[in-house]
């Protein structure tokens, strides 16, 4: 039996990790780092309450197999381009870091499709730089999932726009074919489930999953 942990159980990727990681018979402890308490008991769950700041503490208690990362920010919550990047590369860098330090064998990262370390754009430019780092830690297996348009709903949050192009991609997205095809929009759900069953058949080195890759996952 494996031990995974898990940073960004309160996202809408992470949310759906958990319970898929809490319900999987392949883990027996689920270490979920969250910055509050969540509303969630299980046997198997144990939440360590913490941040970026207060992660090097952590250490002792970071000890698990895998490790699964979908940390991430937007602009309209952290405007602050030092901050976004101390939450969407530093801060998955560091907790990597750790976990492998310890032992974990495998590394599991929610990044974006395009990401480019050499882009001139902040945003694909720092998922890109995540990416190159967190491979560069060398464990004997790093997978990357780069989703596209998040499908699905987010619970308690007020998206007018996201929620537009939501509906405009469960119409344009037959229209992305052969390369075009990593552009598709999928559920946030199903990313998750992608994350586990990759997870649970680990192979090759660095494994990269565009949409196409994840959904052979399901």
């Amino acid at each position: 039996m494996k031990k995974a942990i898990l940073f960004g159980a309160t996202g809408f990727i992470g949310s759906f990790l958990l319970q898929d990681l809490l319900n999987d018979e392949s883990y027996d402890q689920v270490i979920a780092v969250v910055r509050k308490r969540l509303p969630v008991t299980h046997p198997k769950l144990e939440m360590l309450i913490g941040d970026y700041a207060t992660l090097p503490s952590m250490k002792e208690s970071l000890v698990g197999d895998d490790i699964f990362i979908s940390i991430g920010t937007t602009k309209n919550k952290t405007p602050d381009q030092d901050k976004y990047y101390e939450i969407d590369h530093d801060y998955p860098l560091l907790a990597a870091t750790i976990a492998k330090e310890n032992g974990a064998k495998g590394v599991f990262l929610v990044s974006a499709v395009g990401a480019n370390a050499d882009s001139k754009i902040f945003y694909i430019r720092t998922k890109g730089e995540t990416e190159r780092d967190i491979i560069a830690l060398n464990f004997d297996h790093t997978h990357i999932f780069r989703p596209s348009m998040l499908m699905g709903d987010r619970k308690n949050e007020n998206r007018p726009l996201e929620k537009f192009m939501i509906g405009l991609f469960s119409v344009i997205n037959p229209l992305f074919m052969g390369n075009l095809q990593k552009y598709r929009g999928i559920k946030g759900e199903e990313v998750a489930k992608a994350m586990l069953n990759a997870a649970k058949k680990p192979a090759g080195k660095v494994q990269v999953y565009e949409w196409k890759e994840m959904k052979e996952l399901l």
